[in-house]
């Protein structure tokens, strides 16, 4: 895929280029500022942003505790490789996500999120489904992503994220709820790149 912007027009892809330059500390890139892509929901990435995530199983199977620790495991796995993840919550039959993909500095990109999603989803079924001795699909195809606009306080979603279950009435508080994963506070740029024009 070329890099750039892609819009979504009249059900046809027109292709505009926008591309930004970067300097990290080891070498310079241009990476595209936002794409998309659309199966049944509309997919948007923008680079160097925080994405909200939420993905399902097939069905809305319930997730047995192992199976909830499989999954947080497979969400945690990719931290500090293809995404910094500030929070995850793994609940009976979907999971939430805050995460910022990261740099792939062998394609020259940033890591897509139906890369991300496809990775957490096939290894966690996988694993889910050699305990059951089956086969199959455990996710629905589809997930939900939302940029988050700088406007939207991190540390506010984060709480959202995490007392979701509390609001299923799960438990009395977020801290109960073993399937969570949270950063530390330490929300800094996690990719280190500075612009280019700024050097």
């Amino acid at each position: 895929m070329p890099r750039g912007l892609w819009l979504y027009q009249n059900g046809n892809f027109d292709t505009k280029f926008r591309e930004n330059s970067f300097r990290t500390n080891q070498q310079s890139l241009t990476i595209p500022a936002v794409t998309f892509y659309r199966r049944n929901l509309p997919h948007l990435q923008r680079d160097c942003k925080r994405h909200f995530l939420t993905f399902c199983t097939r069905d809305r199977l319930i997730l047995a505790d192992w199976a909830r620790d499989v999954v947080l495991g497979a969400c945690c796995h990719g931290h500090g490789k293809s995404y910094n993840l500030y929070a995850a919550v793994v609940m009976p039959d979907h999971v939430h996500l805050i995460l910022t993909p990261l740099t792939d500095y062998e394609r020259m990109r940033m890591v897509p999120l139906r890369q991300i999603t496809h990775s957490i989803k096939s290894f966690s079924a996988h694993g889910i489904n050699r305990r059951l001795g089956r086969t199959g699909p455990v996710w629905q195809d589809e997930s939900f992503d939302h940029v988050l606009r700088s406007s939207e306080n991190l540390d506010a979603k984060v709480a959202c994220i995490l007392v979701n279950p509390v609001r299923r009435g799960l438990v009395n508080t977020p801290a109960e709820y073993r399937w969570t994963w949270q950063k530390s506070i330490e929300y800094l740029d996690p990719l280190n790149i500075i612009p280019a024009a700024e050097f």
